[in-house]
Formats: structure tokens, C-alpha cells, sequence
């Protein structure tokens, strides 16, 4: 069987990347004669490591035109059967002139953005009211290969997982992991919200709460805040794991309380279940794929409160970040959802 070569081109961010996923093992399935390289940032290319029938081409966004040079001396004289071109933004389109391919395959029409239709000649399927997930396995059904629902099967090394085992120590009770914050600041909670709901699970769950993010000040400052307004303990991990130990760290939860953000779609990927918060976007759109019973979704009201419409009138998936939207979802509501998820494990 000839070879056929697939240049994927996502840079970020480490949600959408995880998407990607599911279309690479749909790929391989069907296309095992394959060659898969993607061209991608430098955190979610330590994220995916473990993915080792990729072949990846790490593109710095900081490193501005050098890294536009580099990124052009290694694919000089390269070519590809098809380029999937699954980012819309103005630098990806750019960059996306530097593969070769005589098959380009990009978004659809409602999804063009930065003039992203002059980098393709080809286009995905249009799908109205799709889950991204969804959406972005349209890029594997333009290929021929069918695909129902998405596996991820998302590699997690052994090393992480002694690790997340070592820092969680040996405790049967359930852990409450929340990962309290988005890449995208209206997005969040409050951590006074957060802090009630944790409480709450503590006193009346007998839930252990762990708290989990990266090393930004916004997410360490979020957690200090988080502990400060708690009456119970909780073990505040955030700032203090790799991108990759944070994936092992989220296999081990019972469960996930996060606002639409990267580390959702990550515990999902690995088969943790999410009680996601949403207003400022809809989560069945981008709520956390196999979770979306468990959303607190409160982007009907934020439309009417914030835009003076219905949902139906905007753009699907548009986003409606304004300061309070978040405020929209009540400590009741998770705690609700938080309940409700407990019975179901007894």
C-alpha cells in the first residue's frame, strides 16, 4: 500500500489540541499506511509527547520571525499529500503557506476567519450546532474515514502516574479536583463560589478537594484565595506539576469542576467525568465532551442579560464575555449537579 503523508497544522491551545486527537486515532484506524506530521506549540507538544506515530514539528509562538524562519528551513523540500489546516487565526493561515500540499483542507464557511479560505481549497463539512469535537472529526470524514465517536486513548507516561500517586498518597476517599481557571479571565468563577461548593463537599460528601492549575499568577492567586475562604482543608496543587503530570493528576479525580478552559477537555479525554461551568460559552458547544449531563450551563440567560436576545440569534457558539456573566451560576446550581453526580456513584 502507498504511503499517503498528512501535514496537520494546530498550534494551540491545549484544548483544541486535544481535540485533534480523536482524528489521528480515526486516521491511523483506517489509514495505517499514514504518515502523520503536525506542526504545533511548544507547551501542547510536551502535552502530547506520548503520541509516538507523530511525527512533530514544534512551532514557538514567542519566538516570532526566527521561528517563522526556522519553521520554513525545516520544511524546505518537503512535500505532503494533504494538509489538514484546522486553525483559523491570521498566523496560522500565514504559516500554513509554508507546507506544500496540493490538498487543503480547512474550516467551513461560518468558521473563516483572517481570510482563512485563501490558505485551502478544500473545506470540512458544515454541520449546524455541532460540539467542536464533533466538528473537528469532520477534517477525518474529508478523508474518506468514517468515525462515529471519538476515542482518545490519551497516553499518560508511567513516570507521571507514580507521581500523581506519590502526591495524592493513598486516601480511598473521593477526590473533588477543581481546576479553577480559564485561559480566558471572564470565563471564571468566583473563588468564593468555589470555595462554598468545596466546603460543601467536604462537610457533607466526605470529599477530598484538591486543587489543580498551571503556574500563571492569575491561577496561583485563584487558589490562594480558593484556601483563604474555605473552612476545610484542601491540598492546593496548582503551579506545582508539568503539563503532563496535570493529565495524570486529573485521571486520578472521582471528579472535575472547571469552567471552560484546556484542563475540561483533558479530563475528559482521559475518562474523568466534568461538572463544567458555562455562561460565557455553551457547553454543547465546548463543554467537556463526554460530560455534557453534568454542565451547569447558564448561556441562555447570559444572552438575554448581556446581548438582550435568544441564543438562536447569535452565531453558534459565539462567546458572551462580560464581567458578572460568570456570576450568573449560582453556588446552589454546582452543588446541585455535585449531589446528584454522588448518588449516581453509590
Amino acid at each position: 500500500m502507498s504511503q499517503f503523508s498528512i501535514c496537520i497544522m494546530r498550534l494551540s491551545a491545549i484544548g483544541d489540541v486535544t481535540h485533534v486527537v480523536p482524528v489521528i486515532r480515526a486516521i491511523r484506524q483506517h489509514r495505517p499506511e499514514a504518515t502523520i506530521t503536525w506542526i504545533i506549540g511548544k507547551l501542547e507538544a510536551r502535552l502530547l509527547s506520548g503520541l509516538s506515530d507523530v511525527e512533530f514539528i514544534v512551532f514557538d509562538k514567542k519566538g516570532g520571525l526566527a521561528e517563522a524562519r526556522q519553521l520554513r528551513r525545516t520544511l524546505k523540500g518537503r512535500k505532503f499529500d494533504v494538509l489538514l489546516h484546522m486553525q483559523v487565526a491570521a498566523r496560522a493561515n500565514l504559516l500554513s503557506k509554508l507546507v506544500k500540499a496540493p490538498v487543503r483542507i480547512g474550516w467551513d464557511k461560518p468558521r473563516w476567519r483572517d481570510r482563512h479560505q485563501w490558505f485551502i481549497n478544500q473545506s470540512v463539512r458544515s454541520v449546524p450546532l455541532q460540539h467542536q469535537v464533533d466538528a473537528f472529526l469532520e477534517f477525518a470524514r474529508a478523508l474518506d474515514v468514517p468515525v462515529d465517536r471519538p476515542v482518545w486513548n490519551l497516553p499518560v507516561a508511567p513516570q507521571d502516574t507514580e507521581w500523581a500517586d506519590q502526591i495524592l498518597g493513598d486516601s480511598h476517599q473521593p477526590i473533588l479536583m477543581i481546576s479553577p481557571c480559564s485561559s480566558h479571565p471572564l470565563r471564571n468563577w468566583q473563588p468564593s463560589r468555589y470555595a462554598e461548593v468545596a466546603d460543601f463537599a467536604v462537610d457533607k460528601l466526605n470529599m477530598r478537594v484538591v486543587l489543580t492549575g498551571g503556574p500563571s499568577d492569575l491561577e496561583i492567586n485563584t487558589g490562594q484565595e480558593i484556601e483563604a475562604a474555605m473552612h476545610a482543608q484542601a491540598q492546593n496543587l496548582i503551579g506545582k506539576d508539568t503539563i503532563t503530570q496535570s493529565v495524570a493528576l486529573l485521571k486520578k479525580a472521582t471528579l472535575v469542576i472547571s469552567p471552560d478552559s484546556g484542563p475540561a477537555h483533558l479530563a475528559s479525554a482521559v475518562g474523568t467525568p466534568v461538572l463544567g461551568l458555562y455562561a460565557a460559552t455553551p457547553s454543547k458547544r465546548s463543554g467537556p465532551y463526554n460530560s455534557l449531563d453534568l454542565c451547569v450551563d447558564k448561556y441562555t440567560e447570559a444572552a438575554q442579560k448581556f446581548r438582550h436576545t435568544k441564543p438562536d440569534t447569535l452565531r453558534w457558539g459565539q462567546r458572551i464575555e462580560y464581567p458578572g456573566v460568570m456570576d450568573l451560576i449560582e453556588t446552589g446550581d454546582v452543588i446541585d449537579k455535585l449531589k446528584e453526580f454522588m448518588r449516581r456513584q453509590e
